[in-house]
């Protein structure tokens, strides 16, 4: 642990705290930083209930206030804490390194930069290389040279057989075809899908001097060639290289020893299909098919990458992952790992999810779609715990990958079964300030990698943002924005509060680094207080942020959360190399002029809907929605034409279809003013007290749009599309705004707390009336108190009212332009005002 809290009380100087007084509050952050047009959000946290009233960045160079942040309401206790708070200073996005102030706490000092991922993948391949079996490149030194000796397999028991290579699985020295397999995956998928992010310092065997190949790619090939030894000839699957005899202690992997009674020789499990045991202790082993899968898509995946490099290569690759999966297929089932001394495997409980993903990697549509529907969604997503490994990998790669294949209705039910998931996992998150619903089992680290990664996807295919903070959320929370504050990946960053007593021989004995690799992470305190063998070595610096809930230690003596991991950290990499892209695609809009991503993140959405353009520039959206009535069109359009205004207009298709109001129609479209649909029918979407309980079926959503666009297109509006759309009632959900994102629509709404929508009403509706005269003062107070004032604003305005209203408010419409005029606001229609926030759909 680096204890680095202290530097920005430094700075202060001017902090509450008496002296030696402990602190009661504390601010975690991402201590890697955070990208000038990403999510950026802190969580305030402490042990008594007094709220900070403010939050503020503060310039760590000139010690001045640059942004007044965001406070959310208090989320109340977690953890070893009282009340947390989540801090949102994503609109700040000036280059430098700050800290923040809340209260008495301040935070670490923190850049915000385009850099802050930039060569994270890399250095995590250190720990990669260090894993390596058979020639060591840190220890410049070889090891595990005698591997090994058969059992289970078609040939008699201790038939010696050459499986030396690979990487060691964690801090013993275990090697696992499953975990391998992934690891492998991950790291080739890393360089196909961001290849300019990774560099080429190293040669094959690890040594430095660049080879002309990225070093990702070098050590994909490292673990491609130990699983080919692996998998010797056509039907020959071994799982497990050695097994936990090996934990009889630690030291360096070439000091290894007469363990397994064959001198330096380890056992090779093979995988036949059936329970597997020596000594007491048997898995629940019942077929092949999780192990083939792995081997099948590693292959099959190498083999398309070394296509144009090494074509002998890459079709041996092919012809090995055919013959894998076919294997699969003729003992589908779970392969477990096998234990001679302690009850822990890797008890993984599912396959199709494996023969999915090796489906669609040899583009066999068809059978990949019935794997997938065999496991829509990853089981431990929402739930409160799960065996070691039993839901492995802890992401389903397979829907990533056929859903890039596909189009249509397949298409989208892979796209809703990753939406499902991460939708579990948010129906939990949201309830804290961390946004933590992921099961603090053990590995709790890896499945926050899996689900992040999830929810990544899940943006790639679909566009849809709903989920970004919550993937930034899962992502801090591996660098510092934890309870404990600290990083979770040994070295990274390198000024930040990372491991450094991890449960490692490198470290320990040696003291070695073993930079890059992430630690398994917290586990519930019911888990660790269970476990066998655990004692800590020294006093437990966070023993502050302990709690009944989970519990951290940075020491050698606690294996089960402070043990870097191998494909825990390959995972990692792939997700780092993805937001290093991300800030690289970034930062060219940036230089280029298209820079959208900062103005997406200044607006505001809800439920799935936009309901606020680009909150820092002083731009309003007037939209006009008109369903019975329509008296007010020709007010509106004069007083928009005398204001050289343009607005937007969403009619339903009863409103298009009425024959009255088709010549205000055509007036607004040749004075090109924006016209969009709001429903044919007007429907109700969503039940008013239950807002989850959709009340309609995808279809007749579809149908009931298309309906409208037809009605536009005969009152005369050639161009009619849906690219956005106004729910009627402006009420919906997140299954209407999925639905919307589906089919290419962008759903927005109005800005919540303008009031103007409230001119519908009249004055028999008792409280709910709204007079003219109230809306105006309303409005005009919301732009002088709030944060942001109406910077962004949709303000709503109907085109006409019941009759029994008599105060319409279009007849204000003057006096309204003429007010927001005089305060700096300019007028956009809202094509122009969401697309120049970034929120244009792609489709």
């Amino acid at each position: 642990m680096k204890n680095i809290f202290c530097i920005a009380l430094l700075l202060l100087g001017a902090v509450a705290f008496k002296e030696n007084e402990p602190a009661e509050s504390w601010i975690r952050i991402n201590q890697l930083g955070y990208t000038p047009n990403g999510i950026k959000v802190a969580v305030w946290c402490a042990k008594t209930n007094r709220l900070p009233e403010t939050a503020v960045l503060i310039d760590s160079s000139t010690h001045e206030i640059v942004y007044n942040c965001k406070l959310s309401a208090a989320y109340g206790a977690y953890g070893p804490f009282t009340q947390t708070v989540r801090i949102d200073f994503t609109g700040f996005s000036k280059t430098g390194k700050y800290f923040i102030k809340a209260g008495d706490a301040i935070s670490p000092v923190f850049p915000i930069d385009k850099n802050v991922y930039k060569g994270a993948a890399d250095f995590c391949l250190r720990y990669m290389r260090q894993q390596r079996s058979g020639f060591n490149p840190f220890l410049k030194d070889s090891c595990h040279t005698h591997d090994g000796y058969t059992l289970y397999g078609p040939m008699p028991d201790s038939t010696h057989i050459d499986v030396t290579g690979g990487w060691h699985d964690a801090s013993d020295y275990l090697q696992y075809t499953t975990t391998s397999a992934n690891a492998a995956y991950h790291l080739l998928a890393a360089y196909r899908d961001f290849p300019q992010v990774f560099g080429d310092t190293k040669q094959a065997n690890g040594l430095e001097v660049a080879n002309g190949v990225a070093d990702v790619l070098d050590e994909a090939r490292w673990g491609i060639d130990w699983l080919l030894k692996m998998n010797p000839k056509d039907g020959w699957l071994f799982n497990q290289l050695g097994d936990d005899r090996d934990h009889k202690g630690m030291r360096i992997p070439k000091e290894d020893t007469n363990y397994y009674g064959r001198g330096l020789e380890r056992p090779v499990y093979f995988c036949s299909g059936k329970p597997q045991v020596r000594g007491k202790f048997m898995n629940a082993t019942t077929g092949i098919a999780s192990t083939a899968g792995k081997f099948a898509s590693s292959f099959a995946l190498a083999s398309q990458l070394y296509a144009g490099s090494d074509r002998a290569f890459s079709e041996r690759l092919l012809y090995k992952a055919k013959k894998a999966f076919e294997a699969g297929q003729k003992q589908p089932g779970v392969c477990q790992t096998a234990s001679v001394r302690s009850p822990y495997i890797y008890a993984e409980g599912n396959w199709t999810d494996d023969m999915e993903l090796a489906a669609a990697a040899l583009q066999m549509t068809d059978s990949a779609l019935r794997y997938a529907r065999e496991e829509p969604v990853t089981p431990w997503l929402g739930a409160d715990s799960a065996n070691h490994y039993q839901w492995y990998p802890f992401v389903n790669v397979g829907h990533y990958e056929l859903a890039k294949q596909l189009n249509g209705k397949n298409r989208e039910i892979l796209i809703d079964d990753y939406r499902k998931g991460i939708e579990k996992v948010w129906l939990k998150a949201n309830t804290n300030a961390f946004f933590r619903a992921i099961p603090f089992i053990w590995c709790s680290n890896n499945l926050t990698v899996a689900f992040t990664t999830q929810c990544y996807w899940y943006r790639q295919l679909t566009n849809d943002d709903t989920y970004d903070e919550l993937e930034q959320a899962n992502l801090d929370w591996l660098f510092g924005c934890n309870p404990w504050g600290t990083s979770m990946v040994y070295g990274l960053p390198a000024w930040g509060d990372t491991p450094e007593d991890p449960h490692s021989a490198f470290t320990h004995l040696k003291n070695y680094p073993i930079d890059g690799g992430l630690v398994d992470g917290p586990v519930y305190t019911s888990i660790y207080k269970s476990l066998i063998g655990i004692h800590l070595n020294n006093a437990d610096e966070y023993e502050t942020f302990q709690s009944d809930l989970a519990v951290y230690h940075d020491d050698y003596g606690d294996y089960s959360t402070n043990e870097p991991t191998m494909d825990g950290t390959a995972s990692l990499i792939y997700l780092l190399a993805a937001k290093e892209s991300d800030a690289l695609k970034d930062d060219k809009e940036r230089r280029t002029g298209t820079n959208t991503r900062a103005s997406q993140q200044n607006r505001e959405s809800s439920n799935g809907a936009f309901i606020r353009g680009d909150s820092s520039l002083k731009e309003i959206s007037l939209v006009f929605t008109g369903d019975e009535w329509g008296e007010g069109l020709p007010v509106i359009t004069k007083i928009l034409q005398q204001q050289n205004v343009k607005a937007s207009f969403f009619f339903t298709g009863r409103f298009y279809r009425n024959q009255s109001f088709q010549p205000g129609i055509r007036a607004l479209h040749e004075a090109q003013h924006y016209l969009g649909p709001h429903s044919d029918a007007h429907l109700l979407y969503c039940d008013w007290r239950k807002r989850d309980s959709t009340l309609i079926a995808r279809g007749d959503f579809i149908y009931d749009l298309n309906q409208n666009l037809q009605a536009m297109r005969e009152a005369g509006i050639a161009d009619a599309s849906y690219r956005y759309f106004i729910p009627p009632y402006e009420w919906w959900n997140n299954t209407i705004a999925r639905w919307c994102n589906e089919t290419g629509i962008n759903l927005f709404s109005f800005t919540p707390g303008t009031i103007t929508n409230a001119d519908y009403t009249w004055p028999e509706m008792g409280a709910a009336y709204k007079s003219s005269d109230t809306i105006l003062q309303r409005l005009y107070r919301y732009n002088e108190t709030r944060p942001g004032k109406l910077n962004g604003a949709v303000l709503l305005i109907h085109a006409g009212t019941d009759p029994r209203r008599t105060d319409k408010f279009y007849n204000r419409l003057n006096e309204l332009i003429n007010y927001l005029k005089k305060e700096g606001y300019s007028f956009k229609r809202i094509d122009h005002h969401f697309s120049s926030s970034g929120i244009l759909s792609s489709r």
